[in-house]
C-alpha cells in the first residue's frame, strides 16, 4: 500500500487543458499531435473516456516532462493562459505532497491506474539501469579477483590518468608516502592491510657488483577496483 501511495504523481489531461484555455478538446488534441510529430514534445499517454457511444480518447501528461510539455501546448494554443496552467500544476503538486487516504485511492479507478502505471514505469527504468550497470559490476568483480599487481604508472594508465596526477592524489589521500631520503613510494599500512596495496622487494646489482634491496609499492586488483570507484572512473 505504501508503495502505491509513494509513486502516485501529479498528472494533467488534455481535457483539463481544454477547459483551462477554453478551447474545443479536438483542437487541443490536434495541437498536441502536431507538436509530437514536430518532436517539440514527447508523446503523452493516451487514455479512453467511456461514453454512451464511441469511446473518446484523451492525453495524460505526468511528471516533470508532462508539466513541461503541457506548458508548451498551452503556450501554442493561448499564450495568455500559460500562467493559469502553471497555477494549476502548483495545485496538483500541492495535492500530491499531502498524505493520501489509501481507501480513497482504491475507490478511484483512474487514480489507482495512474499510480500503478507510474510504479510500473519506475520498475522498468530501474531494471534498465541495472542491465546497463551489470557489465561494469562484472568487470569490477573480475578485476578484484584477478592475480598480480600493477606499478603506479600502469595503474594510472588503467585509470586513464596521468601518472603524476594519480601519485599526487594517492599522496594526498594517504595511500602512499615517501620516507625521508628515499626515492621510492611506500604504501600506508592501513591500505596494505585492506588488500589495496602491496610491496614488491627487488634486488638490484650495482655497477660495482654490490647488491641493493629496493621496495616498490604496487596496486592490487582489489585496490584498482577501489580506486576506479573513488575516482569515478569505470574504464578500468
Amino acid at each position: 500500500m505504501n508503495a502505491i501511495i509513494q509513486v502516485l504523481t501529479q498528472s494533467m489531461t488534455s481535457l483539463e487543458i481544454s477547459e483551462l484555455v477554453e478551447k474545443r478538446h479536438d483542437n487541443v488534441k490536434r495541437t498536441i499531435e502536431t507538436l509530437v510529430n514536430q518532436c517539440v514534445i514527447t508523446s503523452p499517454q493516451i487514455e479512453e473516456k467511456p461514453t454512451a457511444g464511441r469511446p473518446s480518447t484523451f492525453f495524460v501528461f505526468t511528471g516533470e516532462q508532462g508539466k513541461r510539455d503541457s506548458i508548451i501546448v498551452v503556450a501554442q494554443l493561448c499564450p495568455e493562459f500559460t500562467a493559469r496552467l502553471v497555477d494549476r500544476w502548483q495545485e496538483l503538486e500541492a495535492q500530491v505532497a499531502k498524505p493520501i487516504d489509501p481507501m480513497k485511492l482504491l475507490a478511484d479507478p483512474q487514480a489507482l491506474r495512474n499510480a500503478l502505471l507510474t510504479y510500473s514505469e519506475k520498475v522498468i527504468e530501474l531494471e534498465q539501469q541495472v542491465e546497463v550497470m551489470q557489465p561494469t559490476v562484472e568487470a569490477f568483480d573480475r578485476i578484484a579477483t584477478a592475480d598480480g599487481s600493477l606499478c603506479l604508472t600502469d595503474t594510472a594508465k588503467a585509470l586513464q590518468m596521468r601518472p603524476k596526477d594519480l601519485i599526487s592524489w594517492l599522496n594526498q589521500k594517504q595511500w602512499i608516502y615517501k620516507r625521508t631520503g628515499s626515492a621510492h613510494y611506500l604504501g600506508y599500512q592501513e591500505k596494505v592491510q585492506s588488500g589495496y596495496l602491496e610491496h614488491k622487494v627487488t634486488e638490484i646489482t650495482r655497477g660495482d657488483g654490490s647488491a641493493k634491496i629496493t621496495e616498490q609499492v604496487r596496486v592490487t586488483p582489489k585496490g584498482l577496483t577501489k580506486l576506479s570507484k573513488l575516482l569515478g572512473n569505470h574504464n578500468a
